[in-house]
């Protein structure tokens, strides 16, 4: 039998994206962990690593980095006796009311609701010497062979599921707030070739155990300008039926921040297969920098076929620079009604996941934010599955459908 333990593979920093430095930066900072911690938990080799990243990135002075505890408040006697006297009375009158609430459930689960946090708060009090478990199942009613069959069972579950939590953790260090479905999409069959019967409704419970559940963030800021002179284009992509890859581009402008201040992000994607085909992100909102993100996408075509272009009415999609650049690749414009944003929606909504999952923490510079950017940009291409796509990625089809 072979005892011997395998090599560990030698990083670099390019293991390690930016996004990821910044969301191990903003948990430390946040209190989560220490940077130690967060060196153990996520395999992060060098012992300076991420100070590093935290002298770097992170909003805090690190040049002395402490690990001391918070200090808390001086209590007079009076006070901590008040304090403890009605933490006690409340402590009452919550155990009050949470026993009638168990013994509601227990009724309507046909007793079975007590043996699992029973035998977990019965093993806490026998640690520390409270009350043994023979005691605490006699109280309840329960045998003890029922609680150690219990632990029996979970113990084997955990042993089962025990890789799971590294296969996440894998793909959230490259997208840290993909949804649970696709990241179940993608780990699916890893779970299959490693033999782990897992479902997607006891995924979900899973990350919920450990708190892996991403929350949605919602926010909105005005950057369309269309009450202007310039000639508006008729709303030609409404009707349009997408059959194919390069058949229609939706261009739309957000703002992205750093501490350097608002910058804004253009972006052209193809409708057809949600890959963002050209993107510039500048410090300002000029028509020269946006006609930049449209002659890259006109550079990566990979077809010659008609090709409508979608935007709002924005000044700088209006402008005569923009138009001339879409007229010279041949490129019929195509301009929202009126205000109605749900008019571009596909390009709102690759707005949003840029900035609801991989935009997501705040860069000290602008040329930290122009990497991360690229970075999010060919990982959302190439790695994020899409619901609408049939859990494929806008890489895999766009090269199919334009083929």
């Amino acid at each position: 039998m072979d005892n011997s333990t395998p090599k560990r593979r030698k990083r670099t920093q390019r293991d390690y994206n930016l996004g990821f430095k910044l969301a191990v930066v903003e948990q430390i900072e946040k209190g989560e962990m220490t940077y130690k911690q967060a060196q153990e938990a996520y395999g992060i080799q060098g012992r300076s690593t991420v100070l590093v990243w935290l002298r770097k990135h992170g909003k805090l002075d690190w040049s002395y980095p402490s690990e001391l505890p918070m200090t808390q408040s001086k209590e007079t006697p009076a006070q901590k006796i008040k304090r403890l006297e009605k933490e006690l009375e409340d402590e009452r009158l919550r155990n009050l009311i949470l026993e009638g609430m168990v013994d509601i459930m227990d009724k309507e689960t046909g007793g079975k609701l007590r043996k699992k946090p029973l035998g977990q708060r019965a093993r806490q009090l026998q640690a520390e010497g409270e009350v043994s478990l023979c005691k605490a199942c006699k109280l309840f009613g329960i045998t003890p062979q029922g609680i150690y069959q219990r632990e029996r069972r979970q113990q084997q579950r955990c042993a089962e599921l025990e890789p799971v939590k590294a296969m996440v953790k894998d793909i959230r260090r490259l997208m840290p707030r993909l949804g649970t479905r696709k990241l179940y999409h993608r780990l699916r069959p890893r779970f299959e070739a490693q033999g782990i019967k897992l479902g997607r409704d006891a995924f979900f419970d899973y990350l919920r155990s450990y708190n892996l559940l991403v929350k949605p963030k919602k926010s909105y800021t005005k950057t369309t300008f269309s009450r202007h002179w310039m000639k508006k284009h008729p709303n030609r992509y409404q009707s349009l039926r997408l059959t194919r890859a390069e058949q229609a581009f939706v261009s739309d402008i957000t703002y992205v921040e750093s501490e350097e201040g608002v910058h804004y992000l253009s972006l052209v994607t193809d409708a057809h297969s949600r890959k963002i085909m050209g993107y510039k992100l500048s410090r300002d909102m000029k028509t020269e920098s946006v006609v930049q993100a449209i002659t890259q996408a006109v550079a990566n075509r990979v077809t010659k076929s008609d090709l409508i272009h979608h935007s709002d009415r924005g000044s700088q999609y209006c402008s005569d620079l923009y138009q001339k650049t879409l007229a010279a690749n041949d490129i019929q414009p195509s301009m929202t009604d009126g205000y109605d944003c749900y008019q571009n929606a596909l390009a709102e909504r690759v707005n949003g996941i840029l900035k609801q999952e991989f935009l997501i923490y705040r860069c000290k510079t602008f040329a930290d934010l122009k990497v991360l950017v690229a970075e999010s940009i060919d990982i959302y291409n190439t790695m994020r599955p899409h619901l609408s796509l049939g859990m494929r990625t806008p890489e895999e089809v766009h090269k199919k459908a334009a083929a």
